[in-house]
C-alpha cells in the first residue's frame, strides 16, 4: 500500500485558465490529425476485428468524467461480444487491489485483442472522444461508474480534470502497479499539469506502440 498524500485544491487546477485552453485547442488539431492520418492503420484493425468473429468493430462503454459527468468512450473490440455477460464470472481471478479489474490472462480476450491491447492500438478510437471534449489526449484513466461507486474522497480527486486517452501512469508503470499506486500517479499528474509534461507522455505513449510496457 503506498502513503495517500496528495492533496490537490480544485480551485486552483480551475484557475489555470491559459493551459486548459491550450491543451484544448492541442486536443482538436491533435485528434483531428490524428483520425486523418491513422485512418489506414484504423482500417486494417477494423477488418481484422470483424473478420475474426463477425462481431461490433466498436466497444461503447459508460464511463466517469471530469465532475462524475458520464459518457459513452469508444473502444476497438478486443474481447468476445458477450464480454461484460462473462465478467462475473472473472471477479474472484481480479489481480489489482481496490476499484478496478484486471486479469493478466483474461479468456474473453481475442487473438486480434491480444494485439492490439498489446500495441495500445484498442484506444485509437478514443480521438473522437477527444475531439468531442469527453476526453483529452493525456489525463487519468476515465474510471466506470462501478469503480467510481467505491471510490474515497481521496480516490475522487482523480475527477477534478478531464480524463485522458494515456496518462502518467498508462506512460510509465502501467498494470506494474495497483489500483493506490494508479491514483497517486495521476494526482502527481494533475499536480504537475504542463504542456511539457503532457508532451513527455505522448511521446512515451507513442513508444509504448513500437515497445510495450506490460499492457493487458
Amino acid at each position: 500500500m503506498v502513503e495517500r498524500q496528495i492533496l490537490i485544491n480544485q480551485r486552483q487546477v480551475e484557475s489555470r485558465k491559459t493551459y486548459h485552453f491550450a491543451k484544448r485547442v492541442f486536443d482538436i488539431v491533435m485528434s483531428a490529425l490524428g483520425l486523418v492520418f491513422l485512418s489506414p492503420v484504423m482500417a486494417v484493425i477494423a477488418y481484422r476485428i470483424k473478420h475474426e468473429d463477425g462481431g461490433p468493430i466498436i466497444y461503447k462503454q459508460v464511463r466517469v468524467g471530469k465532475d462524475g459527468k458520464r459518457f459513452e468512450m469508444y473502444k476497438f473490440r478486443s474481447m468476445v461480444i458477450n464480454a461484460d455477460q462473462l465478467l462475473s464470472t472473472l471477479k474472484g481471478q481480479n489481480e489489482i487491489d481496490g476499484a478496478m479489474f484486471k486479469v493478466k490472462h483474461d479468456p474473453r480476450i481475442t487473438k486480434v485483442g491480444h494485439f492490439i491491447r498489446e500495441h495500445s492500438l484498442d484506444e485509437l478510437p478514443q480521438l473522437v472522444n477527444v475531439l468531442k471534449g469527453d476526453m483529452s489526449l493525456v489525463g487519468p484513466r476515465p474510471s466506470l461508474p462501478s469503480e467510481v461507486e467505491q471510490y474515497t474522497d481521496y480516490d475522487k480527486q482523480r475527477l477534478y480534470v478531464v480524463p485522458g486517452c494515456t496518462g502518467l501512469w498508462q506512460a510509465t508503470e502501467r498494470n506494474n502497479v495497483g489500483f493506490d499506486e494508479m491514483v497517486e500517479l495521476d494526482l502527481e499528474y494533475i499536480q504537475d499539469a504542463s504542456v511539457m509534461n503532457d508532451l513527455n507522455i505522448i511521446l512515451k505513449t507513442v513508444a509504448i506502440i513500437f515497445k510495450p510496457n506490460g499492457s493487458y
